[in-house]
């Protein structure tokens, strides 16, 4: 079997199995979106051993960046200055987020985005969800902990098509 039909097959199959997990067992615990962007991702950084550890790791630092970030918005005041407030919490969030790159665990930027954009995803998507309460929750409901699995899946799920395309491929 060539290759791009190899791959085609194994995408589409975990992308099914993905479903089923995500409306069926995992419905909660395991959101869909938020693990087939790093999924891509890993095609994306080579799908190798060094784009998971990239992948991971930066995708879960945008997450936790993205979490002080909306910890600290929810001290803004909702007045006329919200707007500017969270603007300016934002901008000297990502900016730290950025320069964490100097740092060579922390170098690939794009993950550390798609985790932090991830993140406002859903807290800014999901009602009620951008509070204390959320937040700082030891539950499925902390994006902390919702997001990083999806991530953590996703993947694996992308090593998983790379495995089965290259089976796929030999026979």
């Amino acid at each position: 079997m060539d290759k791009l039909t190899a791959l085609s097959l194994s995408i589409g199959l975990l992308a099914g199995v993905a479903a089923f997990l995500a409306v069926g067992p995992l419905s909660g615990v395991f959101l869909i979106w938020a693990a087939t962007i790093p999924w891509a991702v890993h095609f994306l950084l080579g799908a190798n051993k060094e784009a998971v550890c990239k992948n991971i790791t930066c995708s879960i630092f945008g997450v936790v960046m993205a979490w002080i970030t909306a910890m600290m918005l929810t001290e803004l005041t909702a007045d006329g200055l919200f707007p500017v407030k969270a603007g300016f919490t934002v901008a000297v969030a990502v900016v730290v987020l950025c320069l964490a790159a100097n740092l060579p665990q922390l170098a690939t930027i794009p993950c550390s985005v798609v985790g932090y954009s991830m993140t406002f995803a859903y807290l800014l998507q999901t009602p009620d969800k951008l509070n204390k309460d959320v937040l700082m929750g030891i539950s499925l409901s902390n994006p902390l902990l919702v997001i990083s699995i999806s991530i953590v899946v996703g993947v694996y799920l992308g090593v998983a098509s790379v495995m089965l395309s290259e089976k796929l491929q030999t026979k």
